[in-house]
């Protein structure tokens, strides 16, 4: 196990901290909703939805978060902006937790940022995403509505490596970086995605993550589910082999410093919250052993789990 040099922050969204170093903080499980596909959902253009089934979602995936210690942010997904506020008020109104505005485009987070900003939930909402296509007036927009919070998307597609990662954020003499351009408007919590592209980049992805909070000390995570849903042989795996390799994916970006995890649809709650606790304790244990580094919360699940 390791322990960063750079000092690492620590954001506060609603309740809930994120970031710091190995061991500190549980790794916050960010799980979606109202996704493009979701069974739950009606009609994606009005945001009709069945509102007992997503109730149902999001109090079992609560009962998990209280049983393991690991936080939630729900990943509230839209593909149109009257949709999109729909959804962000029902979460809102049936949960505490700190979630995502996650627009397919611009033209559809931008109005469910201000509407979240202006219903007085901009200390939960966070921007998701500002990314390589992003344009001068999305960042303006995100600086006059005074956006707390928002996830940067470390992907570059000119470089899809490693270091095609860390240059996006950091910029280059031609261009200024995620990173930069972000803080000049004016977001206060930055949380880094860096990017998963299929099944094997999960490795490549974990490794950024590392490097971004040695370099950076943003909290920093990334989506091993979406390599899950890209893996076409997953269709030939039985329920067992699915959930165990679910499970090793997100495990894996926890060792390397991950402090949250895009485990994919809230449905999988079940098959992720567990395997990420146990990761966590282990982490936990080993850094406190080695560095003295202590749990910065009595919830965390290294006194769930061992």
């Amino acid at each position: 196990m390791f322990k960063f040099t750079t000092p690492q922050k620590i954001v506060e969204l609603g309740a809930v901290k994120i970031g710091g170093q190995p061991g500190e903080l549980p790794t916050a499980m960010v799980g979606s909703i109202f996704y493009h596909g979701d069974k739950i959902v009606k009609d994606e253009k009005t945001g009709l939805f069945d509102r007992g089934r997503a109730e149902n979602l999001l109090k079992a995936e609560e009962e998990l978060s209280d049983r393991t210690g690991n936080p939630r942010v729900i990943d509230v997904v839209g593909s149109y902006s009257e949709a999109l506020i729909r959804y962000v008020d029902f979460v809102a109104e049936h949960t505490d937790s700190p979630f995502l505005v996650d627009g397919i485009t611009a033209d559809v987070r931008i109005p469910a940022i201000k509407h979240a900003v202006e219903t007085g939930l901009n200390s939960r909402a966070l921007y998701n995403t500002v990314c390589a296509e992003v344009k001068p007036e999305e960042l303006q927009v995100l600086h006059e509505l005074k956006v707390k919070s928002a996830v940067i998307l470390a992907f570059n597609p000119r470089k899809p490596t490693v270091d095609g990662r860390l240059e996006a954020l950091a910029g280059t003499q031609e261009k200024p970086g995620l990173i930069q351009q972000t803080v000049e408007a004016g977001v206060q919590n930055i949380l880094i995605d860096l990017s998963v592209l299929d099944v094997p980049d999960v490795g490549p992805a974990a490794k950024a993550v590392y490097l971004c909070k040695e370099r950076f000390g943003y909290p920093a995570g990334c989506a091993p589910a979406n390599a899950v849903d890209m893996w076409k042989k997953t269709k030939a795996f039985t329920q067992s082999d699915f959930a165990t390799s679910h499970a090793s994916l997100l495990a894996s970006t926890i060792v390397m410093g991950a402090n949250f995890v895009m485990y994919g649809p809230t449905s999988r709650a079940d098959i992720s919250y567990q395997a990420v606790a146990v990761a966590d304790a282990i982490v936990a244990y080993t850094m406190r052993q080695m560095y003295r580094t202590r749990p910065l919360t009595e919830r965390h699940p290294l006194f769930k789990i061992f």
